[in-house]
């Protein structure tokens, strides 16, 4: 069996291609989707993300700003910041890129941006409404998984999905949007015992757990869905988590990375942006 590649980079495409005319219709009407990004320090890879995000809100006419401080910045001053942007009508969607250096309680900022601003999903208020299954703001990458399920006509409800990691950033959003597709689901992690016993048995296997080609053929079950979140460096090249020459052998779908989950966390960004937009009228 050689498996079926879901095409991030294309479903992106997709995705982006509709929030243009969305984006259009709304500055039509006088609303012009507004992302602020907060960048504090100097962080190499952190910019390289912002520069792709703010390529990609240029491309479907969302207006965006970037907002550089300081790795020494106080809480207050960030604080401040984070508070005019919350009182800015023209700004619909706030990002504070992750990580923040030390001496930044990462938790207290997040939980500053305001819940209607909160294009990250990762203010409290919307985790809580994401357990208990009401609209909110999704986390971008967790969104993105969904939506290549979607684009493949899986049918989530019944199936067997274990999720590997428990990031509150993708294994524990994920596991809780599988959860409300009515999946039956399995949290594994740095302490799970037969933890290949596991991944057999999925037929959706999520994962994203940070060490380069950890999942082997044999952990998967022939036709299951794998969706590998893991970005690594290894030796120059860009690898996942999952070991993709060995299981695409065996699986049913599997995304390839580079070109997966990463289009789609940014596809999601911005269409969480324009639904804030939209909610604002």
């Amino acid at each position: 069996m050689t498996a079926q590649i879901i095409d991030g980079k294309a479903i992106a495409r997709s995705i982006r291609k509709q929030l243009k005319t969305e984006v259009t219709r709304l500055r039509q009407e006088g609303t012009t989707p507004g992302l602020a990004v907060v960048l504090v320090g100097d962080n190499p890879a952190s910019q390289i993300y912002v520069n792709m995000k703010k390529k990609a809100c240029k491309e479907v006419g969302i207006y965006s700003e970037e907002h550089k401080l300081a790795a020494n910045i106080s809480q207050g001053d960030l604080f401040s910041l984070i508070d005019r942007l919350n009182a800015d009508q023209n700004i619909h969607g706030i990002l504070v890129q992750l990580p923040l250096p030390q001496g930044l309680n990462e938790q207290e900022v997040l939980e500053r941006i305001s819940v209607t601003k909160d294009v990250d999903g990762f203010h409290p208020v919307n985790v809580g409404k994401l357990v208990s299954g009401f609209d909110a703001f999704v986390p971008c990458t967790p969104a993105g998984v969904m939506e290549m399920l979607t684009h493949i006509a899986c049918d989530i409800s019944g199936k067997k999905a274990v999720v590997i990691g428990r990031s509150n950033i993708v294994g524990k959003p994920v596991a809780q949007l599988l959860v409300n597709a009515n999946a039956t689901v399995t949290i594994c992690h740095s302490q799970t015992k037969e933890l290949e016993e596991e991944c057999r048995a999925a037929d959706i296997l999520v994962v994203g757990i940070g060490r380069p080609e950890m999942i082997k053929r044999d952990w998967i079950k022939p036709g299951a869905i794998v969706i590998d979140v893991g970005i690594n460096r290894v030796n120059q090249a860009i690898v996942g988590d999952v070991d993709f020459h060995q299981v695409s052998e065996v699986a049913g779908w599997i995304t390839p990375v580079p070109g997966g989950v990463g289009p789609m966390t940014i596809a999601m960004l911005l269409r969480n942006t324009v639904v804030g937009a939209q909610s604002s009228k």
